[in-house]
């Protein structure tokens, strides 16, 4: 095929995609020809004419109808990037955000900079594993216990946790938060990026989020039960001058504030924005 042609079916498909809404689409499809030929985004430019057959662009066609109807990219594929990794995701997890790379960030700077060694940190609702996995690469020295409650959840982490080579570091737990934790086990760490979406706003999420799990999103009335219950818990598996850091919603800062303003177990809170300068993280000390 020559390079005009490829062009041509290139921006057909990103045209496509603009007319469903979707204004990633030219980078959607540069992912899209990425994965088919396996070539990295500059090769897909240079040499995307030559690699391209009559089974690759059939390929290249289901999968840009399948897009336009707004069911998620990356569970087409059955792939995600986070961190600078690739992920195993399907329809039993939540396809992993920008936001938690935050969370993580946070988690890994805070291990190195205390110099903690042999960090005992506690994932609660692993999901596809990414905290997990993307903390045990970084911290080579880390035991993480990960806990969720769906076992089809847990499958999808243990096989990305495996790709990763850091199974062995991660102990999986099939728990509703912190049920199945022994109790008396202190950790350095705990994190979470629990569901924080009230049911009102559930109703008006993008159709490409309504493909994530519910159970992974939506959280009581206000979105802040899991948030409540993870704060209340948490501090008895803390290890003195332990760490708590999750995630919440855009709206949620204030509440938090009150919440745990009211536990006096809590020595501090703090709380990082996004790329976007919405606070995003907290980070609690006991």
């Amino acid at each position: 095929m020559d390079k005009i042609e490829f062009l041509k079916i290139s921006k057909a498909a990103e045209s496509r995609l603009k007319e469903a809404g979707i204004y990633s689409a030219t980078a959607e499809v540069e992912i899209i020809l990425e994965y088919l030929l396996e070539v990295d985004r500059l090769n897909v430019y240079l040499h995307g004419a030559e690699l391209i057959d009559n089974k690759i662009i059939k390929q290249f066609h289901k999968i840009v109808d399948k897009r336009a109807t707004r069911y998620p990219l990356q569970l087409i594929l059955g792939e995600a990037y986070f961190y600078g990794r690739r992920f195993v995701v399907t329809p039993d997890v939540m396809v992993p955000t920008p936001e938690t790379e935050l969370l993580c960030e946070l988690a890994i700077n805070y291990i190195k900079n205390e110099n903690i060694k042999n960090p005992d940190i506690l994932d609660i609702g692993v999901g596809s594993g990414v905290i997990s996995a993307t903390v045990a690469s970084e911290l080579e020295d880390a035991k993480i216990t990960s806990v969720d409650i769906s076992d089809k959840a847990i499958e999808v982490a243990k096989e990305n946790a495996n790709n990763h080579n850091v199974i062995d570091r991660i102990d999986f737990v099939l728990s509703d938060r912190f049920a199945n934790v022994p109790f008396g086990k202190k950790f350095d760490l705990i994190l979470s990026n629990p569901p924080y979406i009230s049911e009102d706003e559930y109703k008006e999420l993008p159709p490409e989020v309504l493909a994530d799990p519910k159970i992974s999103l939506v959280s009581g009335l206000k979105g802040m039960d899991m948030i409540e219950l993870l704060t209340s818990e948490a501090p008895d598996y803390m290890k003195e001058n332990g760490r708590l850091m999750f995630e919440i919603g855009y709206n949620q800062a204030d509440l938090v504030y009150e919440l745990t303003e009211q536990d006096k177990r809590y020595k501090s809170i703090t709380m990082l924005k996004d790329l976007n300068d919405i606070d995003r993280v907290v980070i609690l000390s006991i």
